[in-house]
């Protein structure tokens, strides 16, 4: 499997990721990545519903994904992988995925998150997590869309008041 990108996008398959994205890195899989909602039937059907028509869509668990990723059958497929959080990132680069860069592309407000960018809100449990990631050489990087500039995210993470959080 060819690993075109990873992105952390709570909205997961949306206009940014059909349009820009899969154009742009030509991919031919995506990927949803989450335990719960792999569980629910009817989100399932609505995310490969408004997948691209050339694209085949999956939303599967963590456990399913790394059988998937360790499958010979599935090495030449060009894959974008759909997280909607950094605790699932660690948890499936620990599980032996061969990940060097994840896009951070929307993370919505919740209860006991802080604003940190236009469109990115972190826990105290998301900094834990992309910090873990960041001590495994992973390169965290925030853009929208293929032409954003690259901006570094744990420079951002550096400069706010965790307290807050």
């Amino acid at each position: 499997m060819k690993i075109k990108l990873t992105r952390i996008d709570d909205r997961l398959i949306h206009g940014q990721v059909c349009t820009g994205w899969s154009k742009t890195l030509n991919i031919s899989r995506i990927i949803v990545i989450n335990n719960k909602i792999s569980k629910d039937s009817l989100r399932v059907q609505l995310l490969k519903q408004v997948s691209p028509s050339s694209i085949t869509s999956h939303v599967i668990n963590i456990n399913k994904f790394i059988k998937v990723y360790k499958n010979p059958k599935y090495k030449k497929d060009k894959v974008l992988l759909l997280l909607t959080n950094p605790k699932d990132c660690f948890k499936i680069i620990k599980l032996g995925t061969n990940i060097k860069s994840i896009n951070i592309g929307g993370m919505a407000y919740k209860k006991n998150k802080q604003q940190i960018t236009d469109a990115i809100c972190v826990s105290k449990k998301d900094i834990k997590y992309f910090y873990k990631l960041h001590k495994l050489n992973i390169e965290l990087e925030i853009r929208k869309v293929p032409n954003d500039n690259k901006i570094n995210l744990i420079n951002i993470l550096n400069n706010i008041n965790i307290n807050k959080v």
